[in-house]
């Protein structure tokens, strides 16, 4: 990868941009009609009534495949790409049109529920309440496990056991990231290991939290001592009570979105909830030095998943797309050029060898990459980091209200 690549990612798009509660809120009542540009649904598709391999085994490659994806989440130039076509056969029309999951879902949602396809064979899509409906309502299409040769092969056992998608039934994993706590060593001296600094009183007024639900719900959770993967609704009211004591108490600057990395720089906030990658590329782009730890009690690993949605044209060379980023040297490029979380442990010697080979910023760069514990969580870290809370219908209702409230909003 060249000088120029490295830092045109490295200034880029941060991923987790823009998940707002409203968006999220607005997901539940979310139906209508399609729009005119929308595709008809070809005739071979999975139903409640057939067998998945059945559907599997009419399908054939067309030679072509639709993928849509967020802005500037892929390797520069797109050789990862252009690999695959020249490797398949099969040529790629590659988007960016997914600016945050709740307005993507709600522009392709009305015409799923329509019967009709959305033009695009391989979509990414975040865990939560946005997959849960699309899995809920029969909007995805179970992949084909014959065809995950690499994905089997290559990818660690973290995420071949993800509590939303048991057994890998509708999607694999893009790129992964987790949120933790990160702390401004100008004002908090000793390193930060427990989840109970977020509702320290030495920080009264300098505490940054997030105000995505998934995100503040699931540390509310892990604070009272709740695995959010296995909890109740019984289990949210705890944790909003202890969200809301942090409120009152005066402990909380903001419930933050994007700009939580902007307070903890400038000292507005001295600790704070945080996304690995952020303070990867803050502390990479902008000679920052913060401090970033998942805490002893847990912390949350959210995933972007590639899933076929109800519809799709080209299912079996969506397939092969799909499988085809878990080749270590295709996934190596992708990581190299992202820096979040892969799937396939053997992207890491792939990139330090890179990385010794290369010199000036590409070989910092590709170095940090190699190196971080925010890019390669330790096994212990792995076994801390819990999944959202899967919730769909009307218990996404009942969760909403219990978080909104705890945080005043």
């Amino acid at each position: 990868m060249d000088e120029h690549s490295l830092r045109d990612h490295a200034a880029g798009y941060r991923r987790r941009d823009v998940l707002t509660l409203a968006g999220v809120a607005a997901l539940a009542g979310l139906a209508g009609c399609g729009t005119a540009t929308s595709q008809s649904v070809p005739r071979a598709q999975p139903t409640p009534t057939s067998s998945v391999a059945r559907f599997w085994a009419r399908q054939r490659r067309h030679g072509m495949v639709d993928f849509a994806n967020w802005p500037l989440y892929i390797d520069t130039g797109h050789r990862t790409l252009r690999e695959f076509t020249a490797t398949t056969g099969t040529k790629v029309s590659y988007t960016e049109v997914i600016q945050d999951t709740p307005s993507w879902f709600t522009k392709i949602n009305p015409i799923l529920v329509a019967g009709q396809a959305i033009g695009y064979d391989v979509m990414v899509i975040t865990n939560g309440f946005q997959f849960s409906q699309l899995l809920a309502e029969g909007k995805l299409v179970p992949v084909d496990q014959e065809q995950l040769g690499n994905f089997y092969r290559y990818a660690s056992a973290k995420f071949k056991r993800r509590s939303f998608d048991p057994g890998n039934t509708y999607s694999v994993p893009w790129a992964s990231g987790s949120t933790g706590i990160a702390w401004n060593p100008k004002y908090i001296k000793t390193p930060v290991t427990s989840i109970n600094e977020l509702w320290n009183p030495a920080y009264k007024g300098r505490v940054g939290m997030m105000s995505d639900p998934q995100e503040i719900g699931n540390f509310g959770m892990i604070k009272v001592g709740v695995n959010p993967e296995r909890s109740t609704p019984a289990d949210w009211r705890a944790a909003g009570k202890a969200l809301a004591a942090q409120r009152r108490a005066g402990l909380v600057r903001s419930y933050y979105q994007q700009s939580y990395i902007d307070a903890l720089s400038s000292g507005d906030t001295w600790i704070s909830m945080a996304w690995s990658g952020d303070i990867f590329q803050q502390n990479l782009t902008s000679g920052t030095a913060l401090k970033f730890a998942i805490p002893r009690e847990g912390g949350s690993i959210w995933t972007d998943n590639m899933v076929i949605p109800w519809g799709a044209q080209n299912p079996v060379d969506a397939m092969m797309l799909m499988d085809w980023y878990y080749r270590p040297a295709i996934a190596a490029q992708l990581t190299a050029s992202i820096n979040y979380i892969t799937a396939v442990p053997a992207v890491r010697p792939i990139i330090a060898a890179d990385a010794a080979k290369a010199s000036g910023e590409p070989k910092r760069t590709l170095t940090q990459v190699a190196t971080s514990k925010l890019v390669w969580p330790t096994p212990i870290e792995y076994s801390r980091l819990y999944n959202y809370a899967d919730v769909s219908g009307k218990l996404q209702h009942e969760y909403l209200s219990i978080f909104q409230d705890a945080i005043g909003q």
